[in-house]
C-alpha cells in the first residue's frame, strides 16, 4: 500500500496519566527518562480519557475496559453502562423481564432474592444507583424478602471510604422498606480475575453460609476490619447477623456489569463442572448477570451484548496484515476481548501472547511485573518482521499504583519506561512506528489534598507519542484528542481508509508526502 508503515506497533501505558504537579506524581517523581526524551523528539499530543469523552458520565475517571474498547473500535461503545443507565431513565429496567423473573422465582418457592455487587459511585464495574434501582423494583413488585450482599470498593475509591456508600445504602433501605445488608466482602476477594481461587472460594463459602467471620451489623464489619488493618478492598468476607447463606431455590442478581471481575464468581454458583475450588453447588438458583460476562454462561443476562463492525484488528485483518496481542495475564483480556469489541474469538490472523502475572499478594511487592518478559518477547517478535500491527499492554503504573504505595508505583514507572525505550527502538529498527499512549490516569497522582493515599484512576489526559524515522511521519503536526481517535491513526500509518462505523479522527493534521 502508498504511505504505508510496518509494523505499527501500538503500546498502552495503563494508568499513565499527566499532571503538572509533582506531589504524589510517581511519574514525575520517577524522572522518566525515555518518556520525556521521546516526547520532546517526536510528534506528540494529549487525549481525554474520562467521562463524556469516552462513554461514561461526565467528569468520572476511566477504566481500563472502556478505555480499550474505545482504543479498538475508534469509536465511543453502546456499553452495559449506558444502556442500564437509559433503561433506568425510560422505566424499562423495572420491567426487565430477568429481574421480574428472578423475583418470581422466589415467589413460587417461598426463598430469598439476593443482591449482590460492587457498591460504589465511580462508573468502573458497578455503581450504587443500580442497586438503589433494584431496591425501587422490589418495592414495587412488594416483594421484601431482599438480602443485599455489599461489595467493598477501595481501589476505584478511596481506602477507606465504604462507610460512606454504606450509609447511602441503609438510607435507601430505610425509603424503600426493602432489604437487609447480610454480608460484607472486599472485591480483593469476589472479584478476583487472576485465577487466584482461594480468594474465589473464601467469597463463595462466606455468601453459601459457610462464613469465616461474623458481625452484628454491617457498619460493624467495616470499623472491624479497620481496626485490624484492612482497607476496604482487602475486607475478609464477614456475615451479618444471622444470615446463614443463599439456599436452594433463592435468586440471586450480580449488578456488576463490568465483565472481567464478575466470571469467577459466577462460574462458582452457575457451573455444573467446576474446578476452580471443591464447593457444594446450589440447586435452582436463578441466577441474573447483569451483562454476559462469559460466552455459554448458563445464567440470566438482563442487559445482552451489542456487537461493533468495522474494528481496528477486523480492518486489519480483512486486509492481511497479520497482528500480534500479547500482555500479561491482569490486562490479556483487554488487548483482546475488549479491544476487539467484547468478542473473544480472535480475527483471522491475530496472533496471541499471554505472559502469566506473578503470584504475590500485591503488585507493590514486584513492581517491574512481568513487563521485561513482555518487552523482551516484543523486541523478538518485531524483529522477525512477522506482524504489521502489535497490541500490548504494560499493566505496572496501573495495577501498582492501585497499591496507593507510592515508592513501588515509582519503581513501575521506571520499569516501564526502560520498556517502552526498547519497544520504540526496535520498531524504529524495522522501519515501522510505536504509538506510545494510555488508557486512563493513575500512577500520576497518588496523594490527595490532605496527604492520603490515592489509589483510584484518574480523569487527567493521557499522552500519545508517534515515535517514527518514516518522512512522511516524522515530523507530522498532531491535534488533541480523544482515545476513539488512535484507530484511525493507525489506519492513516497503515495506509488503509476509515471505515465510516469510526467516529473517531486521525490525530495527524499535517504531514509531509513521500517522493516516489
Amino acid at each position: 500500500m502508498k504511505d504505508a508503515i510496518r509494523p505499527v506497533v501500538l503500546i498502552v501505558m495503563d494508568g499513565w496519566g499527566i499532571r503538572k504537579e509533582r506531589k504524589g506524581n510517581a511519574i514525575a517523581m520517577a524522572r522518566p527518562r525515555n518518556f520525556l526524551s521521546l516526547w520532546k523528539e517526536y510528534p506528540h499530543a494529549t487525549l481525554k480519557a474520562h467521562g463524556e469523552f469516552v462513554g461514561l458520565p461526565k467528569g468520572i475517571q476511566g477504566n481500563s475496559e472502556i478505555g480499550h474498547l474505545n482504543i479498538g473500535s475508534g469509536r465511543i461503545p453502546n456499553v452495559p453502562l449506558v444502556r442500564i443507565n437509559k433503561a433506568i431513565k425510560d422505566g424499562s429496567f423495572f420491567r426487565n423481564r430477568t429481574f421480574v423473573g428472578a423475583i418470581d422465582h422466589c415467589r413460587k418457592r417461598k426463598s430469598r432474592l439476593h443482591l449482590m455487587g460492587l457498591v460504589q459511585d465511580q462508573w468502573v464495574h458497578a455503581h450504587q444507583d443500580h442497586l438503589f434501582a433494584l431496591l425501587e423494583l422490589c418495592a414495587k413488585e412488594r416483594f421484601r424478602d431482599v438480602d443485599i450482599h455489599f461489595i467493598s470498593d477501595g481501589r476505584d475509591t478511596p481506602p477507606k471510604s465504604a462507610l460512606r456508600f454504606l450509609a447511602k445504602l441503609e438510607s435507601v433501605i430505610r425509603r424503600t422498606g426493602v432489604g437487609r445488608i447480610s454480608t460484607v466482602i472486599g472485591r480483593y476477594y469476589a472479584m478476583d480475575r487472576d485465577n487466584r481461587w482461594e480468594r474465589t472460594r473464601l467469597a463463595y463459602s462466606e455468601l453459601a453460609g459457610n462464613p469465616e467471620r461474623r458481625a452484628p451489623t454491617a457498619r460493624d464489619a467495616i470499623s472491624q476490619a479497620y481496626r485490624l488493618g484492612e482497607t476496604d478492598e482487602f475486607i475478609r468476607p464477614t456475615a451479618i447477623g444471622d444470615f446463614d447463606g443463599i439456599k436452594d431455590g433463592d435468586s440471586v442478581i450480580f449488578f456488576n456489569y463490568r465483565l472481567d471481575r464478575a466470571r469467577q464468581i459466577t462460574k462458582a454458583f452457575v457451573e455444573k463442572r467446576f474446578k476452580g475450588f471443591e464447593r457444594k453447588r446450589m440447586k435452582e438458583i436463578y441466577y441474573v448477570a447483569m451483562s454476559e460476562y462469559y460466552k455459554g454462561m448458563p445464567a440470566h443476562v438482563a442487559f445482552k451484548p451489542t456487537f461493533m463492525r468495522d474494528l481496528l484488528g477486523e480492518i486489519v485483518s480483512r486486509k492481511g496484515i497479520r497482528q500480534l496481542r500479547i500482555s500479561e495475564t491482569e490486562k490479556y483480556a483487554h488487548v483482546t476481548f475488549f479491544f476487539n469489541g467484547q468478542v473473544e474469538a480472535p480475527n483471522k490472523g491475530e496472533d496471541r501472547i499471554l505472559i502469566p502475572s506473578l503470584k504475590v499478594p500485591t503488585y507493590d511487592l514486584k513492581p517491574e511485573m512481568r513487563a521485561h518478559e513482555i518487552s523482551d518477547r516484543l523486541v523478538s517478535e518485531i524483529g522477525k518482521g512477522k506482524y504489521g500491527v502489535i497490541v500490548c499492554n504494560l499493566v505496572n503504573c496501573d495495577m501498582v499504583g492501585h497499591t496507593g504505595v507510592l515508592p513501588a508505583t515509582v519503581k513501575a514507572v521506571k520499569v516501564v519506561d526502560q520498556c517502552i525505550g526498547e519497544i520504540a527502538t526496535a520498531a524504529i529498527g524495522a522501519g515501522g512506528a510505536a504509538i506510545i499512549t494510555a488508557d486512563h490516569g493513575n500512577a500520576e497522582l497518588k496523594l490527595g489534598k490532605k496527604n492520603e493515599t490515592l489509589t483510584a484512576h484518574t480523569a487527567n489526559d493521557v499522552p500519545f507519542i508517534l515515535v517514527t524515522e518514516d518522512p512522511g511521519f516524522r515530523n507530522a503536526k498532531l491535534r488533541k484528542g480523544d482515545l476513539t481517535d488512535i484507530a484511525p491513526t493507525v489506519l492513516e500509518l497503515l495506509g488503509i481508509r476509515k471505515p465510516k462505523a469510526m467516529t473517531g479522527r486521525s490525530l495527524i493534521l499535517r504531514r509531509k508526502k513521500r517522493r516516489d
